[in-house]
């Protein structure tokens, strides 16, 4: 893998753009897509644009650990190390052109995903659930995710990622109350569990035990950890890049396998959109508040609302960069489970060029004006 966008042009300087104090990476889940959010992330370094906050869920909560735990230097090396490790098995010597041939390849390596594991990412319990005995350890999950927890041992400095120098958050699911809840390294002592737990799918792989509680992958309650970034954005202007792996959009299914696909892009693309026209509305009320409080004297507020106008007094600015994932014509609804490298690559190389192109737009990249709210920009191709 020497070739195309996985071999890094040497970054310049890390830079801001002007007014913006921070800058975000969000990152939705998805598994074998995940490999896409890798490319997004080679782009931005190259660019010089180092995340300063990285929030993730499922396999974007795996690439957020490998990024936040590690120094910038070192990231991209760490990211294609851990993507060549679990896509590591050969699936087909060569693949005939062809949407057909390519849609049988990633067919066939789904299957193999399926029976035989990810070499440093999960193996197959034996027994398998079906066959073992109530309360034992194979029965509540088809596979062992403690290769996992190898592989992030090996690929993530823990010690770094809990210094805070970058902030991150992986979001999870408790198990036995179905509340979400964000590990998040200003509050916790993030651990190898931590991780895990956020991508811990079921019924393939195990709940992960932390502390007293057991927790299931965040993307059950919700794939994109948007909420959680913007509920504790503060007053620091932020440049958001938004990646998600699933489209909210699609055409019209015409066969099973059509609809299994687009059910489950719906299901996991999380509202993306309506959880940011939320922010964004709450954020326009919030400086239509504020200027009406302007307009009262001191002396005329009671004490809840001066502490109202004194939280408003510096609402943050923040830009979204929303890139989505747009799969292939011959993906379908294994397309979060097939990992072989020929796929990963294309969606390495899918995530890298959509970045490069959003980049393209300078203007993009901009500060909203004073107590003008969020800006969104969905549209990163130059075509749509």
């Amino acid at each position: 893998m020497d070739a195309g966008p996985l071999k890094t042009r040497r970054p310049p300087d890390a830079w801001r753009p002007e007014g913006c104090e921070r800058i975000a990476l969000v990152l939705q889940g998805g598994g074998a897509l995940g490999a896409y959010q890798a490319g997004a992330y080679q782009a931005l370094h190259e660019a010089g644009l180092e995340p300063d906050w990285v929030a993730g869920v499922s396999i974007g909560g795996i690439n957020g650990a490998l990024i936040a735990g590690n120094p910038p230097e070192r990231r991209l090396d760490r990211l294609r190390e851990f993507w060549e490790t679990i896509t590591a098995r050969p699936t087909w010597l060569f693949t005939p052109d062809g949407d057909e041939a390519r849609r049988a390849r990633n067919n066939w390596s789904s299957l193999q995903a399926m029976v035989l594991g990810q070499p440093g990412f999960f193996s197959p319990h034996i027994p398998n659930p079906w066959m073992s005995p109530r309360g034992a350890l194979t029965a509540t999950s088809f596979y062992d995710s403690s290769p996992l927890r190898e592989t992030l041992l090996r690929l993530v400095d823990f010690d770094l990622l809990n210094q805070g120098s970058t902030h991150y958050a992986a979001g999870a699911v408790n198990v036995l109350n179905g509340n979400f809840y964000y590990f998040d390294n200003a509050e916790t002592e993030i651990v190898p569990e931590h991780v895990m737990a956020s991508g811990a799918l079921p019924p393939a792989l195990p709940m992960v035990q932390i502390g007293s509680g057991w927790y299931w992958d965040g993307g059950l309650v919700s794939n994109t950890p948007l909420q959680h970034l913007l509920d504790h954005a503060g007053c620091r202007s932020m440049l958001v890049f938004q990646v998600d792996l699933f489209s909210a959009r699609g055409v019209l299914p015409r066969d099973m396998f059509d609809v299994l696909a687009r059910e489950k892009d719906i299901r996991y693309s999380s509202r993306t959109r309506l959880i940011t026209d939320t922010y964004t509305e709450r954020h326009r009320q919030n400086l239509i508040l504020k200027r009406l409080l302007d307009k009262v004297a001191d002396g005329d507020l009671d004490d809840e609302e001066r502490a109202l106008k004194e939280k408003l007094c510096d609402l943050p600015r923040i830009t979204i960069l929303h890139l989505i994932y747009q799969q292939m014509a011959y993906e379908g609804q294994a397309k979060d489970y097939d990992f072989s490298a020929e796929s990963m690559r294309e969606h390495w190389d899918s995530g890298y060029r959509d970045t490069q192109r959003t980049l393209r737009h300078s203007d993009w990249l901009a500060m909203p004006a004073e107590d003008s709210g969020i800006l969104v920009h969905d549209v990163h191709r130059t075509d749509d």
